[in-house]
């Protein structure tokens, strides 16, 4: 799979698991992982790009004597979910014309 097409993927993943509740790292890995291959060398990039952009907001709370980092979804990171989802529709529509099936628009 092309590495730019992936990484935009992996973002939205990642906001999707938030979208159900706040975590921290290694649950995002361990919910994305199910469907796609992601480590932490991978997940922390996309935090920061995505805490970056807006698209998320982080808190520490101490856990076992440590500061645990914890992610939450903003309004932004769910418009880019939404977002994603409209611009979907239209790779379908593309997926459909280019592999020559019957059904498109």
């Amino acid at each position: 799979m092309d590495i730019q097409l992936k990484r935009g993927l992996l973002d939205v993943c990642v906001l999707a698991v938030l979208r159900k509740r706040a975590s921290y790292g290694y649950e995002i890995i361990k919910e994305v992982g199910k469907y796609a291959q992601i480590s932490e060398s991978t997940l922390y990039p996309i935090l920061r790009r995505l805490e970056s952009a807006g698209a998320l907001t982080v808190r520490e709370e101490a856990y076992n004597g440590r500061l645990r980092k914890y992610y939450a979804i903003t309004e932004k990171g769910n418009e880019r979910i939404r977002t994603f989802l409209a611009e979907w529709e239209e790779m379908i529509r593309l997926y459909r014309f280019i592999s020559g099936e019957e059904g498109h628009e």
